[in-house]
């Protein structure tokens, strides 16, 4: 990563999808297209997210995730093996966590002889671009969150330890095709007041043996541009760092304040921080000058070495003309900053 400018841009993982997407994956539930039309609109798909994200001048981008359907998640769980949906309880109203589909495991659970399907991402991104890239997969916790034990584990814990075996083979392969920086997507402890899971266990457990560059995003959740939980705070988060194998983290700020940044020296080591300076929960896109304020801020408590910059969290629920002015508001915020500081 030494090629990278000071304050390097990122993207957390998914963006803003082209409304024809939304056609073709109707037009696929409804029997009216085939797995052939929906393979070539994934590959344009990527194709359109690859070249927002260039165009933009982002540093090191992603596919969008444009393969993935239905919260980051669903796609993986319909060819998961050794699972099955349980009836969803509440149907009608305005939609929330309460109508995803959760699942219980009848069986050890497995994946299909080629994986989740990541590495076969991971390499059409290689191909279609000339930018810094990196892979993107959900952690342990965010899969086992929505799978009963059922008869065949002893508890949440155990299925979530059974999905950090599956991950860290996932990772590996992509290690062998050439990945060198890859983020894992975990919610936290933030999300609640009391006793937090020790999301780190999960996190070493899948990185165990990978030989890349190791970045954790923790999600407050952003279903329909909403978080999980009314409780978000990095308090429960930030005494985790010292025993988490990484060498990023990916928070995010814009839509809460910067007021959490103030304790990340006393914890963060030689961490670097991934700040979000652009909210994806606002409609409105930000200014650059909104962008760099926020990244000033940050700088107050990291330093400019170990500080990249990135959205709070991945663009799948905000369309996507927004999504290109806020990629175009956090590249060029990271410019006023960078000549500030003289790079």
């Amino acid at each position: 990563m030494s090629s990278l400018p000071i304050l390097p841009t990122s993207v957390v993982g998914s963006h803003g999808k082209p409304g024809w997407w939304f056609t073709l994956v109707k037009a696929h539930e409804a029997g009216e297209a085939g797995p052939g039309d929906v393979d070539e609109m994934f590959d344009d798909a990527a194709d359109t997210a690859i070249r927002d994200m260039e165009t933009a001048g982002i540093d090191i981008i992603t596919d969008g995730e444009v393969r993935r359907l239905d919260g980051y998640v669903d796609s993986y769980y319909a060819i998961i093996k050794g699972i099955q949906p349980l009836p969803v309880r509440r149907k009608a109203g305005p939609w929330g966590y309460d109508q995803q589909t959760r699942y219980e495991a009848v069986s050890r659970i497995e994946t299909p002889a080629g994986g989740l399907g990541i590495i076969k991402e991971f390499e059409y991104l290689q191909a279609h671009t000339a930018r810094r890239i990196k892979a993107t997969c959900a952690g342990p916790l965010t899969f086992g969150s929505r799978i009963h034990p059922g008869k065949v584990y002893r508890g949440v814990v155990d299925v979530a330890e059974r999905f950090a075996e599956v991950i860290n083979a996932e990772l590996k392969g992509l290690v062998a095709a050439g990945a060198d920086f890859i983020q894992l997507d975990e919610p936290h402890g933030g999300m609640y007041a009391d006793a937090p899971p020790r999301f780190e266990q999960g996190v070493n457990q899948v990185v165990e043996g990978i030989d890349a560059k190791i970045a954790v995003h923790v999600c407050f959740g952003n279903l329909y541009g909403r978080p999980f939980s009314a409780v978000r705070s990095f308090r429960n988060l930030y005494p985790t760092l010292r025993d988490l194998r990484a060498s990023q983290i990916v928070l995010e700020f814009a839509n809460r304040g910067m007021e959490d940044l103030r304790a990340w020296r006393e914890f963060a080591g030689d961490l670097e921080l991934g700040a979000g300076v652009i909210d994806v929960k606002a409609f409105k896109a930000e200014s650059a000058a909104d962008v760099a304020e926020r990244i000033r801020a940050a700088l107050e408590h990291v330093a400019p070495d170990k500080l990249w910059l990135n959205p709070d969290c991945g663009f799948w629920e905000t369309p996507r003309w927004v999504a290109k002015l806020k990629l175009a508001a956090l590249v060029e915020g990271a410019r006023i900053v960078r000549k500030e500081l003289g790079g």
